[in-house]
């Protein structure tokens, strides 16, 4: 049984706050010292659940013209840096390893930042190392989309492997991986200081940066295809490259990751909108959403201003595309379908489920946590905002996880893989 007088700190690798501020408050970062149930996370319900150090994704959609993403992307960092600057008692600026463990010291919650996807580079290392120099220390290699220098997990390349009928697991289809200069980002990743971080990136993307890093890699946010096989999860061949590398993969809690349940209902409902009529039977399925890109506020607006902005022009996301327009009788017919089937939801023990599987696979010192929170509609039942997450380290010391290998999962290994980066990098 787990001592509850002394939780242990969580290092989460992955929250994606900062694009709910913009999309929801205009980046406003005022009373997130307070329960604030729109959010699945502020500075109340993480120390609840025991955050010892969180990092903040500054994600922009990989759809946006690059140059853009770049903007965007300092938009997302001057975010982390006010929301930090805002709430000293709660949140301390880190950027290593030592910084992390002197927040715990303190109390406080290491405010650290990575970029998810490398449109936010716009195929500039120059951008890479001012990104660095103002503090992000992963990046994830791509987001949804391809770029062309490296290949995503649920971008047009492995779609079309889909299509073509090419052998191997969902996103590990296509024989494209990192190009040369894919591998250069790498290396100077490596030069740097910087964490790579392969989660949404296709397995040959993955096992090419695995070759290519000569220090440990970090995977912040995906879960384990031989439990769910969704193509953002990690596939068998990759778990033992993250075994002899002695990289890191953070367990996620996105539902259609976790639940086999919901990833064949997602399956499901897309041939019966095929059926329908509503959806071309010729085009792949798409595994991922559509992205609505928010504004930021122009000199001049307050927050408020885009607050409104946003809301009156807010647009959901749903499976399927939603750019079809349902005729009226596929739609109710759709909608009877969805009540006689109903969502299926992913729980808590579904996590374990996957936490269990990777243990087995790569061993208790390469496994971590990267929620996910305020970056998916919903959450498995157990873990729906970040004040859960002693909840799940109970239910692993019920299992017979000991403390230390909760300390491990909880923020040791990702420290680890943080020294040996910063370990590795050079001023040559």
């Amino acid at each position: 049984m787990l001592d509850t007088t002394a939780p242990i700190p969580i290092l989460d690798c992955h929250n994606d706050l900062p694009f709910a501020l913009r999309e929801r408050a205009g980046y406003d970062v005022s009373g997130l010292d307070r329960e604030r149930e729109e959010f699945h996370t502020d500075l109340v319900r993480l120390r609840r659940g025991g955050v010892g150090a969180q990092f903040w994704s500054a994600w922009v959609p990989s759809s946006i013209p690059q140059e853009d993403a770049v903007v965007a992307t300092l938009q997302q960092i001057d975010a982390v840096h006010r929301l930090t600057d805002a709430y000293p008692q709660f949140l301390q600026a880190a950027h290593t390893a030592a910084d992390v463990e002197a927040a715990f010291a303190t109390g406080r919650i290491a405010s650290l930042i990575g970029l998810e996807g490398g449109q936010s580079i716009a195929e500039s290392l120059a951008v890479l190392r001012q990104m660095f120099h103002l503090g992000a220390r992963y990046m994830t290699l791509t987001h949804n989309d391809d770029l062309d220098w490296a290949t995503a997990a649920t971008g047009g390349y492995e779609t079309q492997a889909e299509v073509d009928g090419l052998p191997g697991a969902p996103g590990g289809r296509s024989p494209r991986g990192l190009t040369e200069e894919g591998v250069a980002v790498v290396a100077e990743m490596n030069r740097l200081g910087m964490m790579v971080d392969l989660s949404h990136t296709n397995e040959r993307t993955q096992l090419d940066a695995l070759e290519a890093s000569r220090v440990p890699t970090l995977f912040t946010h995906s879960s384990v295809q031989a439990v769910n096989p969704h193509p953002r999860n990690v596939t068998d061949r990759v778990l033992e490259r993250i075994a002899a590398t002695d990289s890191v993969l953070g367990l996620t809690f996105v539902p259609a990751f976790v639940s086999p349940a919901l990833l064949e209902w997602t399956r499901e409902r897309a041939q019966v909108r095929i059926g329908l009529g509503i959806d071309d039977p010729d085009r792949p399925i798409s595994v991922t959403r559509p992205y609505h890109m928010p504004r930021a506020p122009r000199p001049g607006q307050t927050c408020d201003e885009v607050r409104a902005d946003n809301a009156a022009n807010h647009v959901d996301y749903a499976y399927g595309d939603t750019d079809a327009e349902v005729p009226p009788a596929a739609a109710a017919r759709l909608a009877a379908w969805e009540e006689a089937h109903p969502e299926p939801q992913a729980t808590l023990h579904e996590v374990v489920a996957h936490l269990e599987a990777a243990r087995e696979a790569v061993g208790i010192t390469r496994i971590g946590l990267g929620g996910d929170y305020d970056g998916t509609a919903s959450l498995p039942v157990g873990l729906e905002s970040v004040s859960c997450y002693q909840d799940l380290l109970h239910e692993l010391s019920d299992r017979g996880w000991s403390r230390n290998d909760l300390e491990a999962l909880a923020h040791g290994n990702v420290l680890r893989v943080m020294r040996a980066v910063e370990d590795g990098a050079s001023d040559v």
